[in-house]
């Protein structure tokens, strides 16, 4: 009796993908970076969602944990659960958001991730074209930001380029690290200015991308 053929082994396998849903406060420009940004992830699950109410971080993270606890049951979702949830929210400056704190609690309670720009979301943005040191408002980093005209940035419609930032990401990686490494012992984001973690968040899509490619 002949022999059976062999047993084919199968291919190795595609790396499981992480599901990820990224809430942001802003309707115009972290909106059009985190989509333009999507479309660099093309292919991995990565879904956008602008909060209810600009500037209110607990209106934000309220917005995610209702999206996050129906996601197994919704057909836009693909009746699947996210592994993670992310919160893009601004500190402000010179003045705080006065309910920050307590939005950041929140969303740590419910097991969410948080990006946090202080004084703003621009800051990550800054980052691509210099260095960055000493207090700045939200208003001073959204000016200075204009001054780099590759991005198209404008405070006054918040336009941006995005297409100009991918080749400066890792400068803007490394000077957000140093930033937070030159933080004080202790002090927490919101506390320091300037200090960015968006590069988190974008540095854990772009490994899983390159994991996907193999």
């Amino acid at each position: 009796m002949g022999r059976g053929k062999p047993l084919k082994r199968g291919g190795p396998k595609r790396p499981e993908l992480r599901r990820v849903l990224i809430y942001c406060e802003g309707e115009c420009t972290e909106d059009q970076y985190f989509r333009g940004l999507r479309g660099d992830l093309r292919g991995l699950p990565v879904q956008v969602e602008i909060g209810p109410r600009h500037g209110v971080p607990t209106e934000l993270v309220r917005a995610a944990v209702k999206h996050k606890e129906r996601a197994p049951r919704s057909r836009e979702d693909r009746f699947a659960p996210y592994d993670e949830v992310w919160c893009v929210m601004d500190v402000e400056a010179p003045a705080a958001h006065p309910d920050l704190d307590r939005a950041m609690r929140m969303a740590r309670d419910e097991g969410l991730s948080i990006a946090l720009s202080n004084p703003c979301f621009e800051l990550w943005l800054l980052l691509h074209f210099q260095e960055l040191r000493g207090y700045r408002t939200s208003e001073a980093a959204q000016k200075l930001l204009e001054r780099h005209a590759a991005c198209g940035y404008h405070a006054d419609r918040k336009h941006l380029r995005y297409a100009s930032l991918p080749p400066l990401h890792p400068q803007a990686v490394e000077r957000a690290t140093a930033l937070r490494a030159a933080a004080p012992p202790g002090r927490a984001g919101h506390q320091v200015n300037p200090w960015t973690d968006v590069d988190v968040l974008v540095e854990g899509l772009l490994a899983q991308r390159r994991r996907a490619r193999g």
